[in-house]
């Protein structure tokens, strides 16, 4: 059974991955409408990278059969791509300075090995997606649609996002294989 601190840990992460999760599909129809393709394709694939640390956490509860409220601070309120967008930064950003570098030396003082490893993938693959979305805002604020050199290919197994025209040979995260990755 995962430690209690552990366990609240997981529980927030899970309920502030499933929240970016919807967010970002929200924002990726936002951009659609507003004529932004390429920065819906890249809050999609993001979407889904954020499910994939959803579910990792989720799974690293699976010895718990009671309710539990998933507290997590996000931020609410869409607007324009460019402020869907400022919003998606800051959330990212709050994940990787903030959030999971407390989460993980929280996993590591109680021995939570799975947790570690949830926490470890999704803080690595959030890094690259705030960078993505600083890109994203750059060209949407001069008036362009994200220039994306290439697909969004995210990794089933940790999240990674990869913007090019192949993805690596394996997960420069998790190890997995360009096989299984997944082409937004």
């Amino acid at each position: 059974m995962v430690r209690a601190m552990t366990k609240d840990a997981l529980i927030a992460a899970f309920g502030g991955e499933s929240m970016a999760h919807m967010r970002y599909q929200i924002f990726a129809d936002i951009a659609e409408k507003e004529g932004f393709k390429n920065v819906s394709r890249l809050f999609r694939g993001i979407a889904y990278a954020e499910k994939v640390h959803a579910s990792n956490h989720y799974n690293a509860l699976r010895e718990y059969n009671e309710d539990q409220i998933a507290h997590s601070g996000v931020p609410i309120g869409p607007g324009n791509t460019s402020k869907n967008l400022e919003l998606a930064i800051r959330g990212e950003e709050f994940e990787v300075k903030e959030m999971y570098p407390v989460y993980i030396d929280i996993a590591k003082m109680q021995g939570e090995n799975e947790a570690l490893k949830s926490f470890n993938f999704a803080l690595k693959a959030e890094e690259i997606h705030a960078e993505l979305y600083k890109q994203a805002k750059k060209d949407v604020d001069s008036g362009k649609d994200f220039n994306l050199k290439g697909r969004v290919y995210v990794c089933p197994v940790c999240g990674y996002t990869y913007v090019g025209e192949e993805p690596p040979e394996r997960c420069p995260i998790c190890g997995a294989k360009r096989e299984m990755f997944r082409d937004f």
